[in-house]
């Protein structure tokens, strides 16, 4: 990694650092650094979600010539990208910084990690609200619970394995 990178590197650990001590007794620092990196990634991901969608957008459907895209649609598709990296280089250089596997290796079993990420979002969406009768919005906390223990175990000892 470059100069700038660690500094960013150095920088973002010290915040993360500074933020630990209360939790020291409940969890160890990996999985304190997994949360706040996560956390910030969501929050990126809304916000850009709500630019796109509001401004971008305009909230205006996005005609390809072969296909028609609804704004919510599109949005998430500009912005899913951007989070995506931002996600991967936050796990890779700040929370499982001790995995001997190769950048190429990671990033294809990040992508693997991701679209497992999807496809329980969505099972379990279906399950609790079609089969349970949860209304939406408790069914995705349900889920939100089952997908980020699922992204971190799958991060933890398959994406960034370290032995």
């Amino acid at each position: 990694m470059n100069e700038p990178g660690k500094a960013i590197q150095h920088a973002i650990l010290k915040t993360i650092e500074w933020f630990y001590p209360p939790f020291r007794k409940f969890i160890p620092p990996e999985t304190f650094r997994y949360a706040a990196t996560g956390g910030f990634n969501l929050l990126l991901d809304i916000f850009l979600y709500f630019v796109f969608y509001n401004f971008i957008l305009a909230k205006k459907i996005v005609d390809l010539g072969f296909v028609a895209i609804s704004p919510y649609i599109a949005a998430f598709l500009f912005v899913f990208p951007i989070t995506f990296t931002t996600g991967f280089l936050l796990a890779k250089y700040i929370t499982f910084t001790g995995s001997p596997l190769r950048g190429h290796v990671q990033l294809f079993r990040y992508v693997l990690s991701v679209a497992g990420s999807i496809l329980l979002n969505y099972v379990l969406l279906k399950f609790f609200v079609e089969y349970c009768s949860i209304w939406p919005t408790v069914s995705k906390i349900i889920t939100t619970v089952f997908v980020v223990t699922y992204s971190y175990l799958i991060q933890r000892y398959f994406t960034f394995k370290t032995g």
